[in-house]
């Protein structure tokens, strides 16, 4: 499943979205199109180094995005099921996890492709600024 298409099934769901430029954008999901640009009501922006401004609405450019920070409540199983099975032979599903120090940093970020033949391939990458 494509990124995009697992944050399209994301509506009505509070989130917290980090830009590149460090901005922390918190939020109810009400929509995000093939693009990711994301769109949110009740919003709380909190521009780096400044004082947080709410916002009734908030549309968000999806090449801006670093990363979402999902609701622990999230049922991801559900979510990442396909709809309509594709063409090919896929037949897995990857799955991500950012690991965060207690100050927001990001640790170690870890991908993992799971298929349903049981086989798995992990992959593990640190990230630091």
């Amino acid at each position: 499943m494509k990124l995009v298409r697992f944050l399209m099934k994301l509506n009505n769901e509070t989130v917290s979205i980090e830009l590149k430029n460090g901005t922390v954008v918190h939020g109810t999901i009400t929509g995000v199109d093939i693009s990711m640009n994301t769109h949110l009501k009740t919003v709380k922006l909190t521009v780096k180094g400044k004082n947080p401004v709410t916002l009734d609405h908030l549309s968000v450019r999806g090449n801006n995005i670093r990363y979402y920070i999902l609701p622990d409540s999230l049922n991801l199983e559900t979510l990442l099921v396909e709809e309509t099975p594709r063409g090919d032979h896929w037949d897995g599903v990857v799955v991500a996890a950012v690991v965060v120090d207690e100050v927001g940093a990001v640790n170690s970020v870890t991908l993992m492709v799971i298929f349903a033949s049981s086989v798995s391939v992990q992959i593990a990458c640190s990230y630091s600024e």
